[in-house]
């Protein structure tokens, strides 16, 4: 019964498609109300940073989450969406990185989880099930 349970393959394409396409919707938002990303410019902007570097969040939240669904380059997906979640972070989310949530969690629960998430990506590849396995 438990070999039945150990199924690497099923288990990497079940985090390829929850990060991925958790992720994804966040970018869809983002293409379906542009103002969001005149928001990222003039965050970026206010940290001293060229403000076109907002349009690198359409690549951490939706080529990358798609190449990770696919299962094609996924380590490099994976990295792409831990690095855009590392700078969300990093940007908007600093003064909560030390809190705790209205329910006792972390106040950082979803973001350190998409974060997590995508670098287990890095680390365990596609698996079997994938477009490219790798």
């Amino acid at each position: 019964m438990l070999d039945v349970l150990r199924n690497d393959a099923l288990g990497k394409l079940i985090l390829r498609l929850a990060v991925g396409g958790l992720i994804l919707l966040h970018g869809i938002a983002k293409l379906l109300d542009p103002s969001t990303l005149g928001w990222i410019e003039n965050l970026l902007a206010n940290h001293g940073l060229p403000s076109w570097l907002a349009y690198g969040v359409l690549i951490g939240e939706v080529l990358a989450p798609v190449m990770a669904i696919l299962g094609w380059r996924t380590r490099l997906a994976g990295l792409l969406m831990a690095g855009n979640m590392l700078v969300a972070v990093i940007l908007v989310h600093t003064g909560e990185l030390f809190r705790l949530g209205d329910s006792g969690g972390w106040a950082l629960e979803l973001q350190g989880m998409f974060l997590f998430s995508a670098l287990a990506l890095v680390f365990l590849g596609s698996g079997r099930m994938a477009m490219r396995p790798d």
